[in-house]
C-alpha cells in the first residue's frame, strides 16, 4: 500500500531518531523547519509528529516544540548532594565542562549571603550521557577559592575541595523562562520553561560557604521529596507566593 505524505515523514524522522541523530530529549526541527525541509504543510508535518508521539518516540511542551521522548532525571531534595551522584545513581553518565573561571567582585545578593566583597565565580556546563544537562554558577567565598585551579574544579565537585566540614543547605526552586545564554548551552529555545534553583550551602559551624544557581530545562527534570506524615493541608511543604 502506497505512503501518505505524513507516514513518509514519519518514516524519515523515526530513522534519523533510532539511528541516533536526536539524542533522548534533544529537540526537534520546529515545525516550519520540517515542513521546508519536507516541502509540506505544517497540518501534513504535525500529523507525521503525532504519530511518532503516539509511538513514544517523540512529545511535545508548551514553549519548547517537539522533542526526543526521555523519562526526566529525578533528582532528590531530602539529602544534600551533587548532580553527578544523583546523576550515578539513575545509571547516567555526567561530565562537567567549565565555562568561566574568575574571581569577581560579589554580585549583591552572593555579598548578602556570603558576607564577602570578592568571590571565585566558576560557571559551568554539565552534561548528561553527553547531552546539555543544567547551567551551574557557583560563587565561593576568596578565602576558600584561593587554592583552588579551573582543573580541580572541573574534575571533583566543591564539596570536595573546599576544606571545610559541610552541615547542610537551603535550596529555593522557581519556573522561569530561560535567557539567551542559558537557551543556547541548554539547546532549548529562548524564552522556554527552565527551572531555576538557588543553593545556600552552609558550613557545620552554620556559616555560609557557597551559594550555586542551577538552571534546568523543565522537560528532562523533577525535583522529589518524601512526605513521610499526612497533615490536615496536603500543600507542598515549603510553598511560597512569590511577588
Amino acid at each position: 500500500m502506497r505512503q501518505t505524505r505524513y507516514q513518509t515523514i514519519a518514516e524519515g524522522l523515526r530513522t534519523e531518531i533510532e539511528s541516533g541523530a536526536y539524542a533522548a530529549g534533544r529537540l526537534l526541527p520546529s515545525e516550519a523547519e520540517l515542513s521546508e525541509r519536507y516541502a509540506a504543510s505544517r497540518v501534513t508535518v504535525r500529523r507525521a509528529l503525532e504519530v511518532l508521539r503516539d509511538e513514544g518516540l517523540v512529545d511535545s511542551r508548551q514553549g519548547f516544540g517537539w522533542f526526543v521522548a526521555a523519562d526526566p532525571v529525578r533528582q532528590s531534595l531530602a539529602r544534600l548532594g551533587t548532580i553527578e551522584a544523583q546523576l550515578a545513581q539513575e545509571g547516567i553518565g555526567s561530565e562537567r565542562r567549565v565555562l568561566d573561571f574568575r574571581f569577581v567582585p560579589a554580585p549583591p545578593r552572593v555579598r548578602q549571603v556570603l558576607g564577602c566583597d570578592t568571590v571565585l565565580r566558576v560557571r559551568r556546563l554539565n552534561l548528561a550521557d553527553g547531552e546539555p544537562f543544567a547551567v551551574v554558577t557557583v560563587w565561593c567565598p576568596e578565602e576558600y577559592g584561593a587554592e583552588l585551579s579551573r582543573a580541580a574544579v572541573e574534575r571533583s565537585p566543591f564539596y570536595e575541595l573546599m576544606g571545610v566540614a559541610l552541615g547542610g543547605a537551603t535550596q529555593t526552586i522557581g519556573a522561569t523562562a530561560a535567557a539567551a545564554s542559558e537557551a543556547d548551552l541548554l539547546g532549548v529555545p529562548v524564552g522556554s520553561p527552565v527551572l531555576r534553583c538557588e543553593r545556600i550551602t552552609r558550613a557545620t559551624s552554620g556559616e555560609p560557604v557557597l551559594v550555586s544557581e542551577h538552571v534546568f530545562p523543565a522537560h528532562l527534570t523533577e525535583f522529589v521529596v518524601d512526605l513521610p506524615h499526612a497533615e490536615a493541608s496536603m500543600a507542598p511543604s515549603g510553598l511560597r507566593l512569590v511577588d
